[in-house]
């Protein structure tokens, strides 16, 4: 793909709307083409069972709209020369889509087997939602498409990411009734309120209102057009309406309110860039507000208007396949070829099944066209720059470190990397970036907004960095399309709300799957989630904060798109934090901590386990260092992930080292998560002859575990000593409490574990004095608990013990 640049050659004189009509048509027909033919695409013959698809499957109801919509953008293109990209939001878009980019010419030239001549239209119309073909949706095979719309309501939110940081670009996006009833959507509008007009680009909503979603009135389509034009007028747009193509109405009519619509939507956009941009201050800007389009217009419009004597074209009975029985009915047969002809397409295409050249002067030059826009395609943007970690590394606990947050000592170094990458690098969260820890990024910059503001408002600026709203959706979607367009970004969310976005996680992860296979997408710039405020630390947020399940969501994606990471400390989270904002093409989750806890490792030491993913700590345990030679294996491990399990663990076995001095421990820590897995599944997963040496074959294995305890059993199911893997973690036991009564709660407490060593490991139990120790760590959980519902804290002997070797 080619950069969009403008050229002479792109902007010409004023475009027949004849012209518009007639690529309209052609898209139109392509369409009706893909859902219903085998081959003879240009009807060379009388249609027969024959030349039907078996399985007629597709949504023409929203097709004509879009490409009504991709003919006129452009027109628009061409006659202005303003990039422009197309976020296609409607669900099952992608036969329009599709046949716009074979019309556009990049379809052809990204896939040289789908020739723009008769054998590539046959190619074209057979491998639509055909076994070995391509999907229905505007997928990641779909030339220009930042945005799938398999699942509803992320269209906008990724327009608004791609138009970060793009000066100059206008990204139009066309968002259907029915997605617009979805909550995601429902929130995306107030995306105009973080765009500065001076440094990003813009969105042109046009929603289109055909009135019908799959078997149901849309809610935008019944209400009063005077309601909907204060709806949009309180969202701080200024609504454009373009009604047509009812009860039979010329569509050169409508091709005539629609661009009329289109020139002055650009024009008030370039007002309000070239307003921005001269302007001294904020006073002097215009007070214009972005336009918004709502087309209004049949659903299936241009296809049957009654099927067995049933109305079809403007209800819902025209959103998926308005024939279905086309293989089997001669009536049905019939009209469909009735349908197809209507489009005349002797007047689009040549005898050998190349456009008309009269289409030609509607197709922007090179990176112009929507379909080959570089922004479409992962961008031009590089690699971070990243700062070096070391200056905000913290002394380890072994050498005098203090306690520490994790994610405060992060935070001061996520500064340098918003001031090293000013206008690449945006942090996205939902109100929490300041609860999270990560308020030191307000040194360098503020909270984009573009609303009026208050003296008593802090860290707001129209050029801020930092976005934030308080809907985890927005916040992913435009962080989405910002990575989409290839830049780089950063969401944190609260642990136990990020699963609001369980979906959206799964449809970015497909994404990513399914775009690695097409050949030609570039790799974009990986989604970090950083989870904080977590569960084991809701001291007054209680049982609603307290779910650590993204991770069981996340796991279940494919191997080669997913991590997680569970850095136990402040400097195993910078080295794990500088790592993942190297990669591209993945979903990295990284849990940390924002409370003051110890720091285990050195730097080196950090850079080293993070390295590993899963590591013994010597200095932990009790037993020979791994790998020692003549060292004997262990007699239990205490394995944990997590800060807080992490902690318990150590503690768990410092008890056993003063009470059971002759047990032999064995203390590892796992922050990769998928280092659990075996490597046939995990590209991350340690070999069995690794993970053996590290867990053993058959000691019992004690693990502490951030997550719910199946979520273990789920990734080493398959390593050998997975029947002595015994796991404590999070078991739906929470409220507002204490630290230690939290784990305590969750059987997670050093007692718990310490007591499970003496359970498992095979003759310990019954030694002398071993049902005293038990009974005394038992009473020890109970004075604890006591203690801390007296008087509101855990006690001394809790807070105040230090590890000590």
């Amino acid at each position: 793909m080619t950069n969009d640049t403008v050229t002479s050659d792109s902007v010409t004189a004023s475009i027949p709307l004849s012209t518009v009509d007639a690529w309209w048509r052609a898209a139109n027909y392509l369409s009706v083409g893909q859902i219903y033919l085998m081959g003879d695409p240009l009807l060379r013959k009388p249609l027969d069972r024959e030349g039907i698809k078996p399985r007629l499957l597709g949504h023409w109801g929203t097709s004509p709209a879009l490409s009504l919509v991709y003919a006129h953008l452009n027109r628009v293109i061409v006659e202005k020369g303003v990039p422009t990209i197309y976020v296609c939001g409607p669900g099952h878009g992608g036969p329009a889509m599709v046949a716009n980019t074979w019309l556009d010419g990049t379809y052809s030239e990204l896939f040289p087997d789908v020739t723009p001549d008769e054998a590539g239209l046959r190619r074209l119309v057979r491998q639509f939602s055909f076994p070995g073909g391509i999907p229905s949706h505007a997928a990641p095979e779909t030339p220009g498409s930042i945005n799938e719309g398999g699942e509803l309501g992320y269209s906008l939110m990724h327009a608004y990411g791609a138009a970060l940081d793009n000066p100059g670009l206008v990204v139009a996006c066309v968002i259907g009734d029915g997605e617009a009833e979805t909550g995601p959507l429902a929130t995306s509008w107030w995306g105009n309120a973080f765009l500065d007009p001076r440094t990003d680009g813009a969105v042109l909503p046009i929603l289109n209102l055909n009135g019908y979603k799959i078997a149901n009135p849309t809610l935008l389509a019944r209400i009063p057009e005077e309601q909907l034009v204060e709806f949009f007028h309180g969202h701080g747009y200024e609504p454009i309406l373009v009604t047509g193509g009812f009860d039979g109405e010329d569509p050169m009519r409508v091709h005539e309110r629609m661009a009329a619509a289109l020139d002055e939507a650009y024009d008030r956009i370039c007002r309000i860039w070239t307003s921005a941009r001269d302007a001294e201050t904020l006073a002097d800007r215009t007070t214009e507000k972005p336009p918004v389009i709502v087309l209004r217009t049949p659903k299936g419009w241009t296809g049957p208007v009654e099927v067995d004597g049933a109305p079809v074209e403007n209800t819902f009975h025209a959103h998926q396949v308005p024939l279905s029985g086309v293989r089997d009915d001669p009536d049905h047969l019939a009209q469909l070829e009735r349908w197809l002809r209507s489009y005349r397409p002797e007047e689009l295409f040549e005898a050998d099944g190349t456009p008309t050249s009269v289409l030609d002067a509607l197709r922007p030059v090179g990176g112009m066209r929507m379909s080959a826009s570089l922004h479409t395609n992962g961008g031009t943007v590089a690699p971070l720059d990243l700062p070096e970690i070391t200056p905000h590394a913290v002394p380890s606990d072994r050498e005098g470190g203090a306690d520490v947050g994790a994610t405060g000592v992060f935070g001061e170094w996520l500064r340098h990397v918003v001031a090293m990458n000013p206008s690449t690098f945006r942090l996205f969260g939902p109100d929490e970036v300041a609860s999270n820890r990560l308020q030191a990024v307000f040194e360098e910059t503020d909270r984009a907004w573009q609303l009026p503001t208050l003296p008593t408002d802090e860290h707001l600026a129209t050029d801020g960095r930092v976005i934030e709203a308080l809907s985890e959706h927005l916040m992913q979607g435009m962080l989405e399309g910002y990575l989409l367009t290839g830049r780089h970004g950063l969401i944190t969310s609260y642990e136990a709300f990020v699963h609001i976005v369980d979906s959206m996680f799964n449809q970015h992860a497909k994404w990513i799957e399914s775009a690695s296979t097409v050949r030609w997408r570039k790799p974009i710039p990986s989604l970090t989630y950083l989870l904080s405020s977590h569960v084991w630390r809701q001291d007054h947020n209680g049982f609603s904060h307290q779910d650590p399940g993204f991770l069981g969501v996340v796991v279940n994606k494919s191997a080669e798109v997913v991590r997680v990471y569970l850095p136990p400390d402040a400097n195993t989270l910078l080295v794990t934090m500088a790592d993942v904002f190297r990669t591209e093409n993945r979903v990295n989750v990284v849990v940390a901590g924002k409370q003051e806890q110890p720091s285990w490792l050195s730097l080196e030491e950090a850079r080293a386990h993070v390295a590993a993913g899963a590591s013994a700590w010597d200095w932990a345990g009790t037993a020979a260092p791994l790998g020692l030679p003549g060292a004997e294996d262990p007699d239990v491990v205490i394995a944990c992930a997590g800060d807080v399990p992490t902690f318990e663990a150590i503690a768990a076995a410092q008890l056993l080292r003063e009470r059971v001095p002759e047990l032999r421990v064995r203390v590892v820590n796992v922050t990769d998560l998928m280092k659990l897995q075996d490597p046939d599944h995990h590209p991350h997963g340690l070999s069995d002859e690794d993970f053996d040496a590290l867990f053993t074959t058959d000691r019992p294995v004690i693990f502490a575990f951030h997550g719910y305890p199946s979520l273990v059993h789920q990734l080493t199911y398959r390593r050998t000593n997975h029947a002595n893997i015994h796991v404590r973690g999070f078991i739906e036991k929470g409220t507002t409490t204490t630290p230690f009564d939290m784990v305590h709660l969750n059987d997670l407490d050093r007692y718990r574990l310490a007591l499970d060593v003496l359970h498992r490991v095979p003759g310990l139990e019954a030694k002398p004095g071993m049902r005293r120790l038990a009974d005394e760590w038992n009473q020890a959980r109970t004075e604890a608990r006591a203690y801390a519902y007296e008087h509101g804290e855990d006690p001394s002997w809790i807070t105040d013990r230090r590890f000590e070797r």
